[in-house]
């Protein structure tokens, strides 16, 4: 299955809309990464991904019942659990679960996380727009590792990165708007020419928030 074809799939069928209402009373979202049950190895990823700042930019509350697609070890999904808590819903996809984090969820902590295990293209997420937001970290990417401008997805492969205007294009292209972008992990000084995966941390990120009209 081609990358818009996936897209199409996971987005129209499981999405009402991707941008959270705003709580009248926004949450202390700085507080959540403070846990101290929260791995030391997650923690260090805080201060290039600022969690606190995404959320509070997608307005992500309390009772939100939300998704986190391709989830990998889970570190959306453990801090969207404790930031929609026990009145909410984690939706935590991923094609392949390891057995170490299948058991992580299983923690009375965590009791409001399901896990999706399986193809992406037949995820079994709910099809009623009941969903407040759905996030895709560093994988589609809605928040993403920028590539050069114009290059669309030609340094997917080479410097696991992707143009901005592709993932525009492709999104709005499956029924949704662009309701707004988000500059917090933005580094105008990233030349976008290396790789990612070996240089941690030094890339420019765009945040888009998208939703179904």
């Amino acid at each position: 299955m081609d990358r818009c074809s996936w897209l199409k799939t996971v987005w129209v069928l499981a999405l009402g809309s991707t941008l959270a209402g705003c709580a009248a009373t926004a949450p202390d979202y700085a507080a959540i990464l403070i846990n101290p049950d929260r791995p030391p190895n997650e923690r260090e990823l805080d201060g290039a991904r600022k969690p606190n700042e995404v959320l509070a930019f997608y307005g992500v509350k309390s009772g939100d019942r939300v998704a986190d697609i391709y989830a990998g070890r889970g570190y959306y999904t453990a801090i969207l659990s404790e930031l929609v808590g026990m009145q909410g819903l984690v939706y935590s996809a991923i094609p392949a679960s390891r057995s170490e984090i299948t058991e992580r969820w299983k923690k009375p902590s965590f009791a409001n996380v399901r896990v999706l295990d399986g193809p992406m293209d037949k995820i079994a997420l709910p099809q009623d727009g009941s969903l407040d937001f759905v996030i895709i970290h560093l994988n589609y990417h809605v928040v993403d590792h920028s590539a050069k401008d114009g290059t669309g997805n030609a340094a997917a492969k080479t410097l696991h990165r992707i143009d901005k205007q592709l993932v525009i294009k492709e999104v709005t292209g499956s029924g949704f708007t662009l309701a707004k972008e988000g500059n917090m992990l933005r580094k105008p000084e990233d030349p976008r020419d290396f790789n990612v995966n070996k240089v941690r941390n030094k890339d420019d990120r765009f945040v888009l928030a998208f939703v179904k009209p």
